[in-house]
């Protein structure tokens, strides 16, 4: 190493700071003269102490800086991500400094990799190597994302990142060794010449390097649970169709919602929104046509006495303040030729919210809970979407007994008199019967002249339920973008492979 160095320089230097570094032992001497050393001393430990105190506060201040930008899940996945995100976060939890240097390119490739087949195999468990179930475009997407995160948090979190420059951080590194060595000789000399001071210093050093190795060891943990959570993150959102290829964002209206705007009001914007699509079911004549005419307020779908074998499923615009623009599905009854199981796993399949109308004074619920069971089955063999909420409307309250009282508004909570008593009831029995919880069952009359808890009980329930619909809607969003990207980038491939083989003739050709 000396080799290396010019002698005559280094002595150079040395008779430069020789000066300098006299006057601690020469300050010492003086402090021992004059009686003032205990002085010195006290104070040299009360500012270490102080100082020791003020890093370990900056330690845990920075500790809660780098927690708080932490990656965290999104709260619109679906119940299956809960699942790889918790592996992902385990994962984080579980890594060493030590394990995974940042200057070693391999490991750390093998550390995404890592954490890309840990989301992998929540997602495919039965494959046995599940990280294959991934397209070329889709894994660089997946790294590219995540890098272009870390960079802008790596950006704003680390003081001067983008001003040191690798090559900085490689010299530095090169001339560790070296200036360890130079440092264990002024250690040893200074041991020689003043051997209080070089004590001391030796103390203050070790705390020192303790508090920097530690807030080191911190930023290092860091960075690799934030490349970790990075890469599961944008996994958990590829698995979970929710990352597409193409940068548009999927807001537009899906075509079969398209289709039924246009069907609702032929004047409908179509650049709306995509509207929450609302199905109102039930048994015929339980009420789901005056259940419609209730939420807006007036006249719009036919109510008739007698179930219509002609009608189909009916859309209709819906637009109230506080709600989301939505389409409200009339439907058949569930109990009629007119709506299959099949046709109503297909519409429940693209509702965001189901709204069930059931009659009060109707004991037999047994089909109706055949078929929300029906429901309730498909809807859990699709683990990456949410299911719809489900609101229970208790109709034809006002038929129950004793059926000439109609004095609303009753107090279901502290029932008083036998109407509001039974009506409790009636509502509990459909509660039980629906496998719903009570607080989703609201008791509700439809009859002319007499609708009663629909625009304030039930529209509120409408509206507080109108974040997990969104959730539905979000999902259904991506679905239906999804498809349309696969297909034109398809389209798009064939095309150019079509205008490659019409030009390979004239290549081939001389």
């Amino acid at each position: 190493m000396f080799n290396r160095i010019d002698r005559l320089r280094l002595i150079a230097l040395l008779l430069w700071t020789l000066p300098v570094a006299a006057l601690l032992p020469l300050g010492l001497l003086w402090l021992w003269q004059s009686g003032n050393l205990p002085w010195w001393l006290a104070a040299l430990l009360g500012c270490s102490a102080a100082g020791y105190a003020f890093q370990f506060w900056l330690r845990r201040r920075d500790r809660r800086l780098l927690a708080g930008a932490a990656t965290t899940p999104d709260a619109q996945w679906p119940p299956r991500s809960k699942a790889a995100w918790d592996a992902i976060e385990a994962m984080a939890e579980g890594l060493r400094p030590v394990d995974w240097p940042l200057a070693d390119g391999p490991r750390l490739s093998t550390l995404g990799r890592d954490a890309l087949e840990q989301v992998a195999r929540v997602y495919h468990p039965q494959v046995e190597r599940p990280l294959l179930e991934l397209t070329l475009p889709h894994a660089l997407l997946i790294i590219e994302r995540a890098c272009r995160d870390l960079r802008t948090e790596v950006t704003a979190q680390i003081p001067m990142s983008h001003r040191l420059t690798l090559g900085d951080l490689a010299r530095a590194y090169r001339w560790k060794a070296t200036a360890e060595h130079l440092l264990d000789l002024y250690r040893a000399g200074r041991l020689v010449f003043n051997p209080a001071g070089a004590i001391l210093s030796e103390a203050w050093e070790r705390l020192r390097r303790q508090s920097f190795n530690a807030a080191w060891t911190d930023l290092h943990r860091w960075l690799l649970q934030e490349y970790v959570r990075k890469v599961g993150y944008y996994a958990i959102e590829l698995y979970s169709g929710r990352l597409t290829l193409t940068e548009a964002a999927p807001a537009a209206v899906t075509p079969a919602s398209r289709e039924d705007l246009t069907q609702a009001a032929a004047d409908a914007d179509a650049r709306a929104d995509e509207p929450l699509r609302i199905l109102v079911m039930g048994r015929a004549n339980a009420g789901k046509s005056s259940l419609v005419n209730a939420l807006f307020g007036r006249l719009t779908a036919p109510a008739d006495v007698l179930p219509d074998p002609t009608a189909g499923v009916v859309p209709y615009r819906l637009e109230r303040a506080g709600l989301t623009a939505a389409l409200v599905f009339d439907t058949p009854g569930c109990d009629t030729p007119d709506l299959t199981p099949k046709a109503q796993e297909r519409l429940a399949g693209t509702a965001d919210l189901v709204l069930w109308v059931t009659a009060a004074q109707r004991p037999d619920r047994q089909e109706e809970r055949a078929t929300l069971d029906r429901l309730r089955a498909h809807w859990a063999a699709r683990p990456d979407h949410h299911p719809p909420p489900l609101l229970v409307a208790v109709s034809h309250i006002d038929l129950l007994r004793p059926p000439r009282e109609w004095e609303p508004p009753y107090d279901l909570v502290n029932p008083q008199g036998a109407k509001a008593t039974n009506i409790r009831a009636a509502v509990e029995a459909a509660a039980t019967d629906l496998a719903v919880p009570v607080v989703d069952a609201i008791p509700v009359c439809l009859a002319a002249g007499r609708v009663y808890n629909v625009a304030d009980s039930l529209w509120a329930a409408l509206l507080e339920r109108q974040d997990q619909a969104n959730r539905v809607r979000l999902l259904r969003c991506l679905d239906e973008h999804k498809r349309a990207e696969d297909w034109a980038l398809l389209r798009r491939q064939l095309a150019g492979a079509g205008r490659f083989l019409a030009r390979l003739p004239g290549r081939l050709l001389p």
